[in-house]
């Protein structure tokens, strides 16, 4: 695993600008702490900073090959690596290292762009092609690794993440209306990065750039097909598959552990894994949560319970790793959370115990496997099964989740009267339906959930990986995520909606298929979220921090905000949210000052 950055300027001799370069790859080196490299020729500068996963020795980035004609800044694993290898060995190529960034070098060498029809895995790349003067950017089928790029008149920039463009001067960190829409949604527009000018590549996507300006194409998306399995030679598919992907996921030449939380999707997952050998496990604990939890409409039980249940279960050699409220809401955890993800965000303590998490389990490993994805995947989530969700015209989380709980509550109301975020909303919605595949002459009940489908894996999921791979990259911990393997994603989301719920509950099919790993308590277990902190103590820090940001006066944040909102928040118990408020509002508002200061973003609203 590593981070990415680069700069094309056909317009510009790049071999002087070396030290912008090397700045732009230096933004990475959380994502690449164990080497670093940069590779420039007049129109290309191609810049990564290595995590050493597999051939710790031999994979030094950038790779050249073809006479150093062509070269790959690469950041991920492709686990048919060994498969491609064996076949490109056949057709000639001879290989000096283990690695699998040098399989996809060579890869391209043999197919060209077609290289990316052939990898299985999770991966951003690009290929400066000098032969032809052009660029390759490839990013993986479903997103799980970030890839995002700057169109400049000459060229382009691009990077991991959006701090390694914009330690470029021609990248400016300004923020439009539309910007500042993606800020206050969980339906991400899928091309859409928050900066102005900026662009994320779409999953499944590569963009090749010429002189001539950049041209994307689609290389893989959900395909729509008949489903013929019978429900038996289905749960046994999805059965094979996940021995398979789990199996490939394992190899490493570092540290692996399991994220282990006692649901379902992640107790599968470190089963599988303890069945090919022994395994360490992780999970996360607030500290008196689970003797003082108190259900809510998500989350009906604490995790731990059901952790130590399965740790013993499958003998994994477990950790709990305990987190306390004090350090959970340092502003300085903040920062660094804001800092790893580049813009703020309303999901407060959920991203900053993971960044925690991570940081504790990097101390003992350097991989990690994840369930996360399997409620996409096999229709995990409460707003698959409520008529009222699935039926709202909307996207189907927006009408729970958002449905009290609103981030821009603390707004000014002039500013969301222009933002106009129902129409915002609804436009994204009406896009995203547009793209789903149909079977044709699908009745409405399976068609509609084929939509719901389309839309958890295509504009919810994405919020997650992204969350996922930011607070882990952080930290140098690369996380797997075996339930995002493309075969397995494209099987399921072909099956019929009735099959996903024969039991009659929800991911029927992977409960029935993880039936002989599990105990019984844990197969039965109702899904509950990544869990967020219930201390009271927690919100009443966010209020604290709040009034003292209004009563300084001079925070760039409060231009945005509404004084009398500002005010009621401040004022209201710990523990009691009002009519107008949430903690989610809060947690903006206070990740919005934080970023609009640490990276002097000029907003043009």
């Amino acid at each position: 695993m590593c981070g990415i950055a680069g700069w094309v300027g056909f317009d510009r001799d790049l071999t002087a600008e070396r030290a912008t370069a090397q700045a732009m790859t230096e933004t990475m080196s959380c994502r690449g702490p164990d080497d670093a490299g940069l590779w420039l020729e007049p129109h290309a500068a191609l810049g990564n900073r290595r995590l050493a996963v597999i051939d710790v020795e031999g994979g030094h980035m950038p790779m050249t090959a073809a006479d150093d004609a062509v070269v790959i800044t690469y950041s991920g694993e492709v686990y048919n690596f060994r498969e491609l290898r064996a076949e490109l060995e056949a057709k000639g190529h001879r290989f000096t290292t283990r690695s699998d960034t040098e399989v996809v070098l060579r890869g391209y060498l043999q197919w060209g762009e077609g290289v990316a029809d052939r990898l299985n895995g999770m991966y951003a790349f690009a290929v400066w092609d000098a032969r032809r003067q052009e660029l390759l950017l490839v990013r993986d089928r479903m997103g799980i690794k970030p890839l995002y790029y700057y169109p400049l008149p000459g060229g382009v920039l691009f990077g991991s993440e959006p701090k390694a463009i914009l330690a470029n001067p021609l990248a400016e960190p300004v923020v439009d209306a539309d910007g500042l829409r993606e800020l206050l949604t969980l339906a991400r527009t899928p091309w859409q990065a928050v900066f102005k000018g900026m662009r994320e590549l779409r999953p499944g996507h590569l963009l090749r750039v010429r002189r001539e300006g950049p041209s994307p194409r689609r290389y893989w998306a959900l395909s729509a097909r008949e489903h013929t399995d019978d429900l038996d030679t289905t749960v046994g598919t999805v059965r094979e598959l996940l021995e398979d992907i789990v199996s490939r996921q394992l190899v490493s030449d570092v540290p692996l552990c399991s994220l282990l939380s006692g649901g379902l999707d992640s107790s599968t997952i470190t089963a599988l894994a303890a069945r090919r050998g022994p395994i360490r496990s992780f999970a996360v604990e607030f500290a008196g949560y689970t003797e003082r939890f108190q259900p809510d409409e998500f989350r009906g039980d604490p995790d731990a319970p059901f952790v130590r249940e399965l740790a013993g279960h499958v003998a994994s050699d477990h950790t709990d790793i305990s987190l306390g409220t004090e350090e959970l809401a340092d502003p300085r955890l903040r920062a660094a959370v804001v800092r790893a993800w580049d813009v703020p965000h309303f999901l407060g303590d959920m991203n900053s115990s993971l960044y925690m998490l991570f940081r504790a389990v990097r101390e003992h490993s350097t991989v990690a496997l994840s369930g996360e994805s399997a409620d996409e995947v096999f229709g995990g989530y409460p707003w698959f099964h409520v008529p009222q969700a699935v039926e709202s015209g909307t996207f189907p989380w927006l009408a729970m989740v958002m449905r009290e709980h609103h981030p821009a509550d603390l707004f000014d109301k002039a500013l969301l009267d222009r933002l106009d975020m129902p129409s915002f909303t609804a436009d994204g919605y009406h896009a995203a339906l547009a793209e789903v595949p149909h079977v044709p002459g699908q009745d409405g009940r399976e068609r509609r959930m084929r939509e719901i489908c389309y839309l958890n894996l295509t504009r919810f999921l994405p919020v997650l990986l992204d969350r996922k791979d930011r607070m882990s990259m952080a930290v140098g911990l690369e996380v797997r995520v075996p339930f995002c393997d493309h075969r397995l994603v494209d099987y399921v989301f072909n099956t019929p909606w009735a099959m996903k719920t024969f039991d009659g509950r929800e991911k029927s099919l992977l409960r029935a298929a993880a039936a002989d790993l599990l105990p019984p308590s844990i197969l039965r277990r109702v899904k509950s979220p990544y869990p967020a902190t219930q201390d009271v103590a927690y919100e009443q820090a966010l209020r604290d921090q709040l009034r003292d940001l209004a009563t300084a006066g001079d925070a760039p944040v409060l231009r945005l905000l509404d004084p009398g909102a500002v005010q009621e928040a401040t004022a209201a118990p710990a523990g009691k949210v009002s009519t107008t408020m949430t903690r989610f509002a809060l947690e903006l508002a206070l990740d919005l000052n934080m970023w609009l200061e640490s990276y002097g973003v000029r907003l043009e609203i």
